[in-house]
C-alpha cells in the first residue's frame, strides 16, 4: 500500500500554513516530495550497511534489518530482459537504482570490471565459458560473456528507483483543487508518511524562510529516526 500524496500535502498545508507562515504551492510541493522521498530511499542503503555491520544477535538490530528489507523489497525486480544483452531496464516506472544479478541463460554472471577483463583475456585458463559467464558494465548498460558475447538469454535483478510522485490538480476559480487521476501516490512503504511530512516541511521551511517551521520539522524528524532505531 503506497502513501497518499494527498494525505501529506494535507497534513504538509496544515503545518507550515499554521498562524500564516506561509503557502506550499503545488509545484513546489511537487518538487520538495520527490527530493523527499529519494532522501528516504538512499538512507535505507546506509542504515542498512550500519546496522549490517553490528556485530552479536542483538534482537533490535536484527529487527531493524529486517524492517529495511522490508521497505527496500517494494523496489526490487527480478528477472527482467535485457534487450540486445546490453541494454539495463529505463522503462518509465522502473528506472535502474542499483544492478544486483546479472544471469545468461540461467547461469550467474560474475561482475569484472574494465581493467579485470581485459587481464582475464590474457590469460587463457581464466576466459569466460557458457558455463562461467562474466558481465562487463560501459556506456551501454552492460556486456556479457561466455565463449562470446550474449546477446539474447541476459536477465537480471535490480532495484529501481521510486516512481515519481505527483499531486496533481486542476484550478477551480483560484484555488487548486486536487485531481486523483493526474496524481501519482508516493511509492515508499506506508510507514514513511510522517519522515515524509517532516522533510517535506523541512525543505519548504527553508524556501519560505520560515525558522520556526523548518525547526519544528528537523526536531520532529531527529526524534522519529531515533525512535526506530531504538
Amino acid at each position: 500500500m503506497a502513501v497518499s500524496i494527498d494525505t501529506v500535502y494535507q497534513r504538509v498545508l496544515a503545518i507550515a500554513n499554521k498562524e500564516q507562515r506561509g503557502y506550499i504551492t503545488p509545484q513546489e510541493f511537487n518538487l520538495f516530495a520527490n527530493q523527499a522521498q529519494m532522501d528516504i530511499f538512499e538512507q535505507y542503503f546506509y542504515d542498512f550497511n550500519q546496522f549490517g555491520r553490528i556485530s552479536g544477535n542483538d534482537t533490535s538490530h536484527a529487527d531493524m534489518l529486517s524492517i529495511l528489507e522490508e521497505k527496500i523489497s517494494i523496489f526490487e525486480r527480478t528477472g527482467e530482459n535485457v534487450a540486445n544483452g546490453t541494454d539495463l531496464p529505463q522503462v518509465e516506472g522502473r528506472e535502474l537504482y542499483r544492478l544486483q544479478i546479472v544471469r545468461w541463460n540461467g547461469k550467474e554472471a560474475e561482475y569484472v570490471n574494465q581493467k579485470d577483463y581485459f587481464n582475464i583475456y590474457t590469460t587463457p585458463l581464466g576466459k569466460p565459458t557458457d558455463s562461467r559467464p562474466i558481465y562487463v558494465r560501459n556506456y551501454n548498460g552492460i556486456a556479457v560473456f561466455g565463449k562470446d558475447q550474449k546477446r539474447t538469454g541476459v536477465k537480471c535483478n535490480y532495484l529501481k528507483k521510486p516512481n515519481k510522485a505527483v499531486w496533481g490538480y486542476v484550478i477551480v476559480g483560484e484555488n487548486a483543487l486536487y485531481e486523483e487521476s493526474s496524481s501519482d501516490n508516493f511509492e515508499l512503504h506506508v510507514s514513511e508518511e510522517n519522515n515524509l511530512v517532516m522533510k517535506i516541511l523541512a525543505l519548504a521551511g527553508i524556501a519560505i524562510k520560515d525558522a520556526t517551521v523548518y525547526q519544528a520539522a528537523s526536531t520532529e524528524e531527529t526524534k522519529s529516526i531515533q525512535q526506530q532505531k531504538q
